[in-house]
């Protein structure tokens, strides 16, 4: 009986191994989320601690919470506004202009780089497009001007995956949904941390490459110069005026937002003369694939957490919590390395939709008095793993940034070279995280501002 109890007892806590075996079998994420619910559900049955009727429960908050939810919306319409400035030739003309502002800087070209994935960070959060279209641009020009391969792939990999935090970021969005925060509110949180973080990263080119004088990009004629940086810097920073612009001044919510800034996107695109039938489909059909790719994850996800919960999951994680004779602080630091860790083998996706909603309540309920407000410690929590999460892309051995940059890189690249270049990054990226923990304010001075 008493191991009968304890069997039970663990039922929750074996569903993860089972998911991580199932992830690492390469089989699509949204089935073995689901899978992997249903399965202990049906153990629960034969254990009589689920009942067969909860199984339909998991459909009405499939349709009741993810199905209905406006905010949700706003996704493929960011994805669809990366996919434009992806392809239409905007991100190339923008690069070219970042080229010839940093073309007398030390390391001209390698800042040319983060300030293109700062600015695309900006108007999209598709990291895998971004770190692929930066990596074709940019990797063959970097190692012509004489970097070394180590750095020039952490530096497009880093730049690369700002839009994981920089909003308008997708798991912004999905964070907002899980909290229960407001996405306007986060948006504002996470701005300032993600524009330090690619300050860092700007520091680290100048001070490791400072002796890097040659002129990385010639022009033909210098009285043309201005022309080409307001052809190629202008259009962008107009949308990202027109996208952020418009949330963090209460014109628009993020949904709404989305949809103008999707407009512009194509917009602009279209004045260029870079839209025709053929690509203009082709980002249709991209755009619907990547958002069903999301949705499908949130299905799965919806039917692992319900059935986790329903088999008492949440109750042991925070009664485990509750009997920690640690203070908030190393709750908050343990967390933080368990989110880091799992970092290292499971994709931001799969990590925000199961983790985040264990991890809150466990948050919510602790008090650092004097340092945050007890309102502002759910915002804070979520960019503190917004930074964390961002470490997922470049830390190996299943850094996702990492394999983007392979598929598309030179065969002359190896893997080894890639893992040196981002350890520099990861630091940067850790320290940036330790800071924002600290000096809270870093994140939540805009939001208290601005409201």
């Amino acid at each position: 009986m008493i191991l009968m109890d304890s069997v039970i007892n663990l039922l929750p806590l074996l569903m993860f191994p089972v998911l991580a075996l199932g992830l690492f079998s390469g089989y699509p994420v949204a089935f073995i989320l689901g899978g992997v619910g249903l399965l202990f559900g049906l153990i629960g049955i034969g254990f009589d601690v689920f009942n067969f009727k909860e199984f339909f429960l998991i459909n009405s908050r499939i349709f009741g919470g993810v199905v209905e939810n406006l905010v949700l919306i706003s996704i493929p319409m960011f994805v669809f506004m990366g996919l434009i400035l992806e392809r239409s030739g905007v991100a190339h003309e923008l690069l070219r202009s970042l080229q010839i502002m940093t073309r007398k800087t030390p390391g001209g070209l390698a800042m040319s780089v983060t300030l293109l994935g700062t600015i695309m960070a900006a108007t999209t959060g598709i990291i895998g497009a971004s770190v692929v279209m930066i990596t074709l641009m940019a990797f063959p020009a970097m190692l012509a001007a004489n970097y070394a391969k180590p750095f020039t792939s952490g530096t497009i990999a880093a730049a690369g995956t700002l839009g994981i935090l920089i909003p308008p970021s997708i798991m912004l969005v999905i964070m907002g949904d899980l909290l229960s925060i407001s996405v306007t509110d986060l948006f504002m949180t996470s701005l300032i941390p993600g524009l330090m973080l690619a300050l860092f990263y700007l520091i680290y080119i100048l001070v490791s490459h400072r002796h890097h004088t040659a002129r990385d990009i010639k022009t033909d004629d210098e009285s043309d110069i201005l022309i080409v940086i307001l052809q190629g810097f202008l259009p962008a920073i107009l949308l990202i005026l027109l996208v952020l612009g418009s949330v963090f001044g209460g014109y628009a919510t993020p949904t709404e937002a989305a949809g103008v800034g999707a407009f512009g996107a194509f917009l602009l695109a279209f004045l260029k003369g870079k839209i025709t039938y053929k690509n203009f489909g082709g980002m249709c059909d991209e755009t619907i694939k990547t958002s069903g790719m999301i949705f499908g994850i949130f299905v799965g996800a919806t039917a692992f957490s319900y059935v986790f919960r329903s088999l008492g999951g949440d109750d042991l994680i925070i009664n485990f919590m509750n009997n920690f004779s640690g203070g908030p602080w190393l709750i908050l630091s343990i967390l933080m390395v368990i989110v880091f860790l799992l970092g290292f083998f499971f994709d931001w996706i799969e990590i925000t939709l199961i983790i985040l909603p264990i991890f809150a309540p466990i948050l919510n309920g602790l008090e650092f008095a004097g340092h945050v407000d007890t309102a502002q410690i759910l915002p804070w929590f979520a960019v503190l793993v917004a930074i964390n999460l961002q470490t997922s892309f470049l830390t190996p051995p299943f850094g996702f940034a990492l394999f983007y940059m392979k598929g598309v890189a030179p065969k002359s690249l190896r893997m080894s070279d890639i893992y040196k270049g981002v350890i520099p990054y990861i630091i940067i990226q850790l320290i940036g995280l330790i800071l924002v923990m600290v000096f809270p304010a870093i994140a939540l001075w805009l939001p208290s501002t601005l409201n």
